[in-house]
C-alpha cells in the first residue's frame, strides 16, 4: 500500500481521457499543490503537466508507476476557479484535460519555464508635442515616424514591449528620437497617471450603465445591443471604471488583434495603464508577465483575444465580451470551445456579471434573452450627433460592371470624395481574380491538394489557394492544352485597387486584407492612413468591418452581398445580415451623414429587403422562427464528428462503425444524420467526411457524447484516420 498522498494525477497534454498517474519525485523540491506545474516522463521524452488531484493510492500497480521528475511551483500556478473552468470546459467539449489546462497557459509557462522580470521604462511625447512631426519625418525618417504614431495610437507613452512588432530597427530609432529631444524617457506610468474626462451619457447609455452597475456582484448576463455607432464601448469604459472604484479586476475579450491598438488607447486615457494585454502578437515573455500580472492582482483590466478567456484574475469583477457575435470567438481546430460560451460559464462559477455587445447579437445571444436568461439593455440612437446612414439598393441586373463597380456606385463615389469624404468598399475576397480560364479549352486553374479553384494574385505573380494555402508560379500557358489564352474571371481586392487606382488617381487607396497586413505593424500603419485622412479610398475584406472607428467615411460599398444568400451552411443568411450591418455601420460615424450603397442581382430577395427595410432585429426573429420550426441551433443542438484521411475510403469506413456504435448506444432523442462527404471533400491533401448528431436537448445530447467519446478511440478504423469532435460547432464545412 502506497503511503498517504503519495499519487500526484497529473493532467498532461495528449489523447490522455484523464489526468495520468505518477509517484512523487524523488528528489529535493517544492512540495507537491494541485494547480502547480510538474515536469514528467512520458514515454521516452519528458513533458510539462498540471498536477489535478493528490491521492494515497492509485489504480494501477506501483511497479507500473514512474517517479515525476521535478515539481515546478512552489504555490498553485492555477487557482481552483481556473481549474474548475478547464474540467468544465473538458467534459463539456469532451476534449482531453490535459490538452485544455495547456490551452489555459501562455506558451513560456506550458514549457516549464518562467519569465523574465518585465522592463520598467517607457518612451512618451513631451509636453510640446506637435503631432505634424510625424508627418514632417514621414519622407526622410520612416521608421521614426512609425514609432511616433504608434506611440501616438497609444496614448502619448509607449513601453517595449508594445512597439516590439514594428518593422526594422525602431530601437535604434527610439535613441534618435530621444538624443532628437522628439520623445522622453523614463518610467512606465504608474497608478496615478492622467486620465481623460468621461464624456457625457446619452439616456441610453446611462441606462445601460445603471443596470450594469446594480448587478455588480451578480451573475447577470446583460446583452448590450446597440447600433452600430451607438457607443457601446463607453458603456463598458463606464462599466469597467465602477469594477476597479470596487478594488476588483476585469476581463475583456475583443475579437481581432487589430481592434486592440485603438482599444487600448481609449482604455488607458480613461482607465489609466494598469493594463494587461493578451493576443498572440507579443512575445512569449510578455504574454507569460501579463498573465502572471492579472494572476496577482498587478493588472486591474486584462484585455484580449479568445485565448485570455482563461486568464486567471485574483478579485474577478467582471467579464466583457465585445462583438459576442464574432466567429473568431469559436476556436476552429483542436480543443473546439467558444470563448463566448465559456465566459459565461466563468461569470456564473465567479458570481460576476458578463456583458454580451454587439449590433448584431448572435440568435443564440438573442434567444437567451427571449429565454429570460439575459437581460437586455438597448442603445438605440447613435452617440453624439451621428445619425444612422441612408441604405440603398443598387440593381446590378443589366449593368456594365468595372472590376464589379456598377456606373451609379462610380457616380456616388465621386460625388462623397468631391464633398471631402471618405469611402470604403467591401469586398470579401483577396486576390486579382478567383478564376484563371482557358478561353481555348475552357480549363480552370485547380488546387493540387483541394476540391478548389487558385486565386490569380498578380502583384505577387502567383496562384494561391486560400483553403489550404498551397500556392505556385502564376500560369502563363494552359495546363491542359498550353494556350497561351488565360483570362481571368472575377474580381477580388487585388483587382479592384487596380481599376480604381484608375478610375480616381487623383485619389489615394488603400487596401486592407491579409495581403497587406501580413508584415507586422501594417494593419495598424495602414488604419492610421485612413483615420488621418491620407487615404481617401479604403478597400477591404471582413477585417476592415469590425469595430473600426472611421470618422471620416461618408459612403460605404458592398460591392457583393449576394454571397451569403445561398451559402450551403444554414448560418449563412445570419452571417450575411451581421456583416452587412456592420459593414454599414462604418459610414456616417461623425459629423458626416453617411450613404451604404449595396449592389446585388437578386433586389427582391425577402431576407435581404426584410433586413433592410425593418432592421436587423426583425430579421433576427424571423431567423429565429425558422430555425424553431427544423430545431436547429439555438432552438437545437448540435455535435459534428469530423474525420479526415489521404484516402477516400477512410474517413467514410471510420464514420459508418462510430454511427453503427451510436446506434447500439440507443442514442434516443438524439438523431444521426450522415456520414456524408463534407461540402469541400477534399482539402489539403485529405479526403473529410462527417456525421452530424442533432438533438432538441441539450443534456440529452451531452449524456449520450459522454457514452460515445470515450469509445470512439477503440473502433478499428480510428488509428487510419484523424478524427475530432466538435461540441456546438459554428461552421457546417
Amino acid at each position: 500500500m502506497e503511503t498517504e498522498a503519495s499519487i500526484l494525477q497529473v493532467a498532461v497534454p495528449g489523447p490522455f481521457p484523464g489526468p495520468l498517474d505518477y509517484l512523487l519525485p524523488t528528489n529535493d523540491g517544492p512540495a507537491p499543490t494541485v494547480g502547480a506545474r510538474v515536469r514528467v516522463p512520458l514515454g521516452p521524452r519528458q513533458d510539462i503537466g498540471i498536477i489535478t488531484g493528490i491521492a494515497s493510492a492509485s489504480q494501477h500497480p506501483a511497479h507500473r508507476l514512474r517517479p515525476a521528475k521535478a515539481i515546478l511551483d512552489t504555490s498553485p500556478l492555477l487557482d481552483a476557479e481556473s481549474l474548475a473552468l478547464a474540467q468544465w470546459a473538458a467534459r463539456y467539449y469532451h476534449h482531453p484535460i490535459g490538452d485544455v489546462l495547456a490551452g489555459c497557459l501562455p506558451t513560456g509557462l506550458r514549457r516549464g519555464q518562467w519569465p523574465a522580470p518585465k522592463t520598467t521604462n517607457a518612451w512618451h511625447l513631451p509636453d510640446n508635442w506637435d503631432a505634424a512631426t510625424a508627418a514632417r519625418l514621414e519622407r526622410r525618417a520612416p521608421r521614426q515616424a512609425a514609432v511616433l504614431r504608434r506611440i501616438m495610437t497609444l496614448g502619448g507613452t509607449a513601453t517595449a514591449a508594445e512597439l516590439q512588432d514594428l518593422d526594422g530597427d525602431w530601437r535604434g530609432a527610439l535613441r534618435q528620437l530621444v538624443d532628437k529631444e522628439l520623445l522622453g524617457l523614463g518610467m512606465a506610468a504608474g497608478e496615478n497617471a492622467r486620465k481623460t474626462t468621461a464624456p457625457e451619457l446619452n439616456p441610453d447609455q446611462s441606462a445601460a450603465v445603471d443596470a450594469i452597475r446594480d448587478g455588480l456582484g451578480t451573475a447577470t448576463v446583460f446583452l448590450v445591443d446597440g447600433i452600430t455607432g451607438s457607443g457601446k464601448t463607453e458603456v463598458y469604459l463606464a462599466a469597467l471604471q465602477a469594477v476597479l472604484d470596487r478594488g476588483l479586476q476585469a476581463l475583456v475579450l475583443v475579437p481581432e488583434i487589430g481592434l486592440t491598438p485603438q482599444l487600448l488607447q481609449r482604455f488607458r486615457e480613461r482607465l489609466g495603464p494598469n493594463l494587461a494585454v493578451m493576443h498572440s502578437g507579443l512575445s512569449e515573455g510578455e504574454r507569460a508577465r501579463a498573465w502572471l500580472a492579472a494572476r496577482d492582482g498587478e493588472a486591474a483590466v486584462v484585455i484580449g483575444t479568445r485565448s485570455a478567456l482563461f486568464t486567471p484574475l485574483a478579485r474577478p469583477g467582471l467579464i466583457v465580451v465585445d462583438e459576442e457575435h464574432d466567429l473568431s470567438y469559436k476556436q476552429q481546430d483542436g480543443f473546439r470551445y467558444h470563448a463566448r460560451d465559456l465566459a459565461a460559464v466563468r461569470a456564473r462559477q465567479h458570481g460576476i456579471p458578463l456583458i454580451l455587445g454587439s449590433a448584431t447579437p448572435s440568435l443564440e445571444s438573442l434567444h437567451n434573452a427571449r429565454q429570460g436568461r439575459y437581460r437586455t439593455l438597448q442603445l438605440n440612437r447613435r452617440a453624439g450627433v451621428a445619425q444612422p446612414p441612408t441604405v440603398h439598393l443598387l440593381d446590378l441586373r443589366g449593368q456594365p460592371l468595372d472590376a464589379g463597380l456598377s456606373p451609379e456606385l462610380i457616380r456616388q463615389m465621386r460625388r462623397h470624395l468631391e464633398a471631402d469624404g471618405q469611402a470604403l468598399l467591401f469586398l470579401n475576397r483577396r486576390g486579382f481574380a478567383p478564376v484563371l480560364l482557358c478561353r481555348d479549352c475552357g480549363a480552370v486553374a485547380e488546387c493540387a491538394r483541394c476540391d478548389a479553384r487558385l486565386t490569380y494574385h498578380r502583384a505577387a505573380g502567383r496562384m494561391r489557394c486560400h483553403h489550404c494555402g498551397y500556392e505556385r508560379p502564376a500560369d502563363t500557358r494552359c495546363g491542359d492544352c498550353g494556350s497561351t489564352s488565360l483570362h481571368t474571371v472575377g474580381q477580388g481586392t487585388e483587382r479592384l485597387e487596380s481599376s480604381l487606382n484608375a478610375l480616381f488617381p487623383d485619389q489615394t487607396t488603400s487596401r486592407i486584407d491579409r495581403d497587406t497586413t501580413r508584415r507586422r505593424g501594417a494593419m495598424e500603419s495602414l488604419l492610421e492612413d485612413a483615420h488621418s485622412g491620407r487615404s481617401r479610398i479604403l478597400i477591404g475584406t471582413q477585417m476592415l468591418a469590425k469595430g473600426h472607428d472611421l470618422p471620416d467615411v461618408s459612403l460605404v460599398g458592398i460591392l457583393d452581398c449576394d454571397q451569403g444568400l445561398f451559402g450551403a451552411d444554414f448560418r449563412a443568411t445570419e452571417r450575411m445580415a451581421q456583416l452587412i450591418v456592420q459593414v454599414a455601420g462604418r459610414a456616417g460615424r461623425a459629423n458626416r451623414p453617411g450613404e451604404v450603397f449595396l449592389q446585388t442581382h437578386h433586389p427582391e430577395n425577402p431576407l435581404l429587403t426584410r433586413l433592410l427595410r425593418d432592421g436587423y432585429r426583425a430579421f433576427a426573429e424571423d431567423a429565429l422562427g425558422e430555425r424553431e420550426q427544423v430545431g436547429l441551433p439555438p432552438c437545437g443542438h448540435l455535435a459534428l464528428l469530423r474525420a479526415e484521411a489521404p484516402a477516400a475510403d477512410r474517413p467514410r469506413q471510420f464514420l459508418e462503425q462510430a454511427r453503427q456504435l451510436a446506434e447500439n448506444l440507443n442514442p434516443s432523442p438524439v438523431a444521426l444524420l450522415g456520414p456524408v462527404p463534407a461540402p469541400m471533400e477534399r482539402r489539403a491533401g485529405r479526403y473529410r467526411a462527417q456525421l452530424l448528431l442533432q438533438s432538441p436537448d441539450r443534456l440529452a445530447l451531452q449524456r449520450f457524447l459522454g457514452r460515445l467519446s470515450p469509445a470512439l478511440p477503440g473502433l478499428p478504423t480510428a488509428r487510419k484516420v484523424r478524427w475530432s469532435l466538435d461540441v456546438d460547432p459554428q461552421e457546417m464545412l
